[in-house]
């Protein structure tokens, strides 16, 4: 379990095939930001843009570990099969802050940015969501984007899917990967474990 609160903006520096087929997954090696790995043991959970991996070899000292992520994983996330820079988040210990929502780690889809400019001192960051998702999406509720918490400000629905709009402080730009984003950037999104839960209790309602 996780809040969406990134505690390290990580890079994937090497990407190795587990197998000789596409069916095969991968094995990701990371560099983490100094001291991050000082309090992991083998078999921890780490979210990277969102997707909770378990951490398979690390080395504390040279600041390095190594997932291995499914095909299927693969398939249904977005920016974990090549190099360059991901949000990192620890699993959620049982007295910590929960300092932005319940975020399982699991990822619901691949989203796209459709803008990602400055305006002002912030910065206004719209997605569009898949289609399958847009019920679940609310103003003034949370939705994970590559594994940050952030509260949707306005939706707007169309046939193409449902367009959150974002604003973005200064620090969540500069302490997260989000700042790598660019107009047309696939994204991994997660709702908000309470709205799977309303609809689910909805559904079966007698």
């Amino acid at each position: 379990m996780f809040t969406g609160i990134i505690t390290g903006v990580g890079r994937i520096t090497a990407v190795q095939p587990l197998g000789s087929s596409s069916s095969h997954g991968k094995r990701l090696t990371l560099q983490a930001p100094p001291g991050y790995l000082d309090d992991v043991g083998l078999g921890d959970s780490i979210a990277l843009n969102g997707a909770c991996m378990t951490v398979t070899t690390f080395s504390a000292e040279k600041g390095e570990f190594t997932i291995d992520i499914s095909a299927e994983s693969l398939d249904k996330t977005s920016g974990l099969d090549n190099e360059g820079p991901v949000n990192l988040e620890k699993a959620l210990r049982a007295h910590d802050r929960l300092g932005g929502h319940i975020v399982s780690g699991h990822v619901d889809g691949i989203g796209h940015v459709t803008r990602f400019e400055q305006v002002g001192e912030s910065w206004d960051l719209r997605v569009m969501a898949p289609p399958a998702l847009g019920k679940y999406l609310a103003y003034k509720g949370s939705i994970t984007v590559n594994g940050v918490s952030l509260t949707v400000n306005r939706v707007v629905d169309s046939e193409a899917g449902c367009e959150c709009h974002i604003n973005l402080i200064p620090h969540t730009v500069e302490n997260t990967a989000l700042g790598n984003l660019r107009a047309g950037s696939r994204v991994n999104l997660e709702i908000d474990l309470i709205a799977r839960y309303v609809e689910r209790m909805l559904k079966h309602n007698p």
